[in-house]
């Protein structure tokens, strides 16, 4: 009578299969401590096969030998080449992260770009000043133009500066002109068939 999966124990981890988890329930039943630890060596040599990107990665080595344990509900009484991982620190969770939010006055824009601005506006008069406010000018136009397509008047982009730099970056509409943005054409939808060769 054919036996299904369905009927047999569930897996502890199904990545490695049902063969590998029979090995690991034959290892246990070995008597002898030194063949029942060479067995087991044997066993995490086949995990990494399985994945042998992975296998000569010291973390990944240390993670077997883990998996291993794991596969054999913590029962598998031989020597580890590592400290393996406790039951009890299976479920535990890291420490949450506490990002520290701050508000953005123009969403669009993002707060990186609000905080270039102000330190732009610290800098010295000179050309280098100049370089990065046109850099940033024109990158505000293009963040605009991705999400209206109309387009947007360089005036708009020089308030944006003046207002986000106290002041300190003042650019005129009449004499300063940022470059114009258009739309990428869609590609063409392309044919599966081949081109008929003149004759």
């Amino acid at each position: 009578m054919l036996e299904y999966n369905s009927q047999l124990k569930q897996l502890i981890l199904p990545e490695y299969g049902r063969n590998i988890q029979q090995m690991v329930d034959h290892c246990m039943t070995i008597e002898d401590r030194e063949e029942r630890t060479r067995c087991a060596f044997t066993i995490v040599q086949i995990m990494g096969n399985m994945f042998p990107e992975l296998r000569d990665v010291e973390d990944y080595r240390h993670k077997f030998w883990d998996h291993l344990a794991i596969m054999s509900d913590f029962k598998l009484d031989i020597d580890y080449p590592y400290d393996i991982v406790h039951r009890e620190n299976l479920d535990s969770k890291p420490e949450p992260i506490h990002y520290r939010l701050e508000p953005i006055k123009y969403r669009h824009y993002g707060k990186i770009i609000e905080k270039m601005i102000e330190r732009i506006g610290d800098y010295p008069e000179g050309e280098e000043r100049d370089a990065l406010i046109s850099l940033i000018a024109h990158h505000m136009k293009k963040l605009i133009f991705a999400i209206n397509k109309e387009g947007v008047e360089d005036e708009k982009i020089f308030k944006d500066l003046y207002w986000y730099s106290h002041g300190k970056i003042c650019l005129d509409a009449s004499t300063y002109k940022l470059r114009q943005f258009k739309e990428a054409p869609s590609p063409s939808p392309t044919t599966g068939g081949k081109k008929k060769k003149k004759k």
